[in-house]
């Protein structure tokens, strides 16, 4: 494929546009990245490319020529393959199944699976991920994995256009970076690809040109060599964003919790303190053990020896319940998993945590309900802001609005554990969230923040736990970070520093 180019593509969904007269080309050897705020039309053109959807009005021309896209499989066709936000793998199946699936090896009848697993191990080499048991459960394997997989799927297929949409939000920078060198590869090799990500510094690195969406329109489109991080915000938001990362006094308080030499599935022998009012950042590489220790902490999984105290009291939850009645919560790494009900509404998902609290007498005070969700709705400028909407219509950024909302009325809240809590949200809501983790802070609850953006790590935390191979290697404060160090820790490419259990 030589050219890629959408002519006055419009959709609407329910008599609101999502897509309002598009226009742009892209040709071969070029990455186009899209940019916009969550709602802005970026998912709608991707389903549109992709033939998860049709356009009301417009074309899409394949080397000038005129196509029409109705079913994945035509997309497959032209050469057009998609890296989704949300993973499409089968759980159940192995990484090798799912990495070949529907071009398996065959010898004679028989599937070919030595030959297999040599085709999945190459793949995932490409990309350096070459530590992957190919031949495990891909439902065993963590989100940032997961996505590891579905990326070498997609390139292993070797299509003319590829279409990646968030395609680093749980990867960390030596993952990244890889991704990077297979892309500069699809480039050289005179393929297209079309890249949507929040993340916009990486966007202006690797992109020669910047579209950006807004409310359904196209509103800018700039080289890289016109691109600037202040322009690229400005398009999206309609304002320049400035001091994104809010300033809030940093008192903490009196130790809420201590952690002493707790092992559990994928780490060991973890101790540290976190004080009331306290942002205690956790950065570490793919397969670190971050998100086991905080599921661990909240009950979610089984933990082995080890002591966790809360208020100087033994604390060992069976279950999240029990977890949740003691002042904590999670927030979880994967959304549309273990998050929400995506085909429950706004109302019930956001009081899905709390409703012993609406409960009086064994019967669900629903007039109550729903008057602490719309307030929680309308403070967190959650949009649309109808109750009954199901989750599945609202963008990523205001679904994770609703999983935040969700455990902020639950009363009592003491600990808030946050696993990536801005991942494939837009800039803007990413400085909402900032504000209100601020504010939670300043209001005395202790924050957990786990984030495999070093920007955020460091532009939140009060101290920065880094986390390697299962261990906690040190614990430093902010002051004393810098990008360059905690990566080198977390990578092993530096000394390891006094590990520092509390302030």
């Amino acid at each position: 494929m030589h050219s890629l180019e959408v002519q006055g593509l419009c959709k609407s969904y329910a008599g609101q546009m999502a897509l309002r007269d598009v226009s742009f080309a892209v040709t071969a050897g070029q990455v186009m990245a899209i940019c916009g705020e969550n709602g802005a039309g970026k998912s709608t053109l991707m389903n549109l490319l992709s033939g998860n959807r049709q356009p009301d009005s417009g074309t899409i021309l394949v080397d000038g020529t005129v196509v029409r896209i109705a079913s994945p499989q035509d997309a497959f066709t032209l050469g057009i393959q998609t890296v989704y936000q949300e993973l499409s793998l089968l759980p159940t199946l192995s990484v090798t199944e799912n990495l070949l699936l529907g071009r398996l090896p065959m010898r004679g009848w028989r599937i070919d699976w030595p030959e297999a697993h040599r085709r999945a191990n190459e793949a995932l080499a490409r990309l350096g991920f070459g530590d992957i048991d190919v031949r495990g459960r891909v439902g065993a394997l963590s989100v940032a994995y997961q996505q590891m997989v579905e990326i070498a799927k997609a390139l292993s297929q070797q299509g003319s256009v590829l279409v990646l949409d968030e395609p680093t939000a749980v990867l960390t920078e030596r993952e990244s970076r890889a991704l990077f060198a297979q892309i500069d590869r699809i480039r050289a090799a005179g393929g297209i690809v079309l890249y949507i990500s929040h993340r916009l510094e990486e966007v202006i690195e690797i992109a020669d040109r910047i579209v950006v969406l807004k409310d359904g329109e196209l509103i800018d489109h700039m080289t890289r060599e016109q691109a600037t991080l202040d322009r690229v915000v400005r398009g999206m938001v309609g304002r320049e964003l400035k001091d994104i990362y809010p300033v809030r006094p940093r008192h903490p308080g009196a130790t809420l919790m201590r952690v002493r030499k707790l092992c559990g599935t994928r780490f060991e022998n973890v101790s540290f303190d976190v004080r009331e009012g306290e942002i205690l950042g956790f950065f570490g590489l793919v397969g670190s053990g971050r998100t086991d220790l905080m599921r661990a902490l909240f009950g979610a999984d089984r933990r082995g020896r080890g002591e966790v105290l809360l208020h100087d009291v033994p604390f060992a939850p069976k279950d999240p319940g029990a977890a949740i009645a003691a002042g904590l919560a999670l927030v979880t790494e994967e959304r549309k998993h273990d998050g929400l009900l995506l085909d429950c509404d706004v109302l019930d998902n956001g009081s899905l945590a709390s409703l012993k609290r609406f409960t009086r007498g064994g019967v669900l005070d629903n007039r109550s309900r729903r008057r602490t969700v719309a307030d929680k709705v309308a403070q967190m400028s959650i949009r649309p802001s109808g109750l009954e909407r199901k989750l599945r219509a609202f963008s990523g950024g205001n679904q994770q609005k609703v999983v935040l909302a969700k455990w902020l009325l639950v009363p009592g809240l003491k600990l808030l554990i946050l696993d990536e809590p801005t991942r494939g949200v837009d800039v803007g809501t990413k400085s909402e969230i900032y504000r209100l983790i601020a504010e939670l802070a300043a209001s005395g609850v202790a924050i957990l923040l786990v984030s495999s953006e070093l920007p955020e790590i460091l532009g939140l935390s009060d101290r920065i736990g880094v986390m390697r191979e299962g261990s906690l290697v040190t614990c430093i404060e902010r002051q004393r970070s810098t990008e360059q160090q905690i990566f080198g820790l977390a990578a092993g490419l530096a000394n390891d520093t006094p590990t520092t259990l509390s302030t």
